[in-house]
């Protein structure tokens, strides 16, 4: 049997809302979680796969304003010594001499680290006596902050010596980091945040300076012999 079309009526219907609903939200959160979190993910991990990476960051440097000197004033031995450790000082006996000191850091590209040190210092003599060789020690506190946390102290340590006597010496260097194993990246790296004893050998001085705000540990007799060898010449130190 056939049938035939006896009536029709077209119909549109239309569905309105506004902008502000769930279902708009929902398509926000879909569409971030999509392109958005694996970006963030990339970034914080540095790349995908990763076999070897190398960044660039200015160390946190300031002077400790701790500084020791040893001046030989003769080719048989003699020296003259300073420090700023009044324990030390003490221990010099006839060798200390009391020298004139100016330290400036500066900032070049004012980003509140300090570039660099001007360090000058003027050492009085006798009229007899003559400067062969210098040996100077500085301190400094050493920060990394950006991908490991390293709060260490650093050492500078200046070395000159010439067959024949001076009355100048200048001298330009830079304060890098030799790094012999990874530093870790999580927590704070501080086993270098130390101060180390400074063992004395001079003439007729034999003792242990560990603290420039603890009493020096003196021991031995004043005759006890020569003095010892060691890196700083007739008025050794070292860690």
């Amino acid at each position: 049997m056939a049938f035939y079309d006896v009536y029709a009526h077209p119909a549109l219907v239309r569905y309105k809302t506004s902008v502000c609903t769930k279902a708009t939200l929902f398509l926000c959160v879909v569409l971030g979680l999509t392109y958005v979190s694996p970006l963030l993910v990339a970034y914080r991990s540095h790349g995908f796969w990763v076999s070897r990476s190398s960044y660039e960051e200015q160390p946190a440097v300031r002077f400790q304003y701790q500084t020791l000197l040893v001046a030989a004033t003769s080719t048989r031995g003699d020296h003259v010594a300073w420090s700023t450790f009044p324990h030390l000082n003490n221990m010099l006996g006839a060798n200390l001499r009391i020298p004139s000191v100016s330290v400036r850091e500066e900032d070049q590209n004012q980003d509140g680290k300090a570039d660099l040190l001007f360090f000058q210092l003027q050492l009085p003599l006798k009229d007899e006596e003559q400067v062969y060789s210098v040996q100077l020690l500085l301190t400094f506190s050493y920060k990394l902050l950006r991908m490991s946390t390293v709060v260490m102290q650093s050492l500078a340590f200046v070395q000159h010596s010439s067959p024949v006597p001076g009355a100048r010496l200048w001298v330009s260097g830079d304060l890098r980091l030799q790094q012999r194993t990874p530093l870790p990246h999580r927590g704070l790296h501080d086993v270098y945040n130390v101060r180390p004893p400074l063992v004395v050998s001079c003439p007729h001085l034999h003792g242990t300076f560990r603290d420039p705000e603890t009493p020096a540990a003196c021991r031995g007799s004043p005759d006890t012999g020569p003095c010892a060898a060691g890196a700083l010449g007739p008025c050794a130190a070292g860690p």
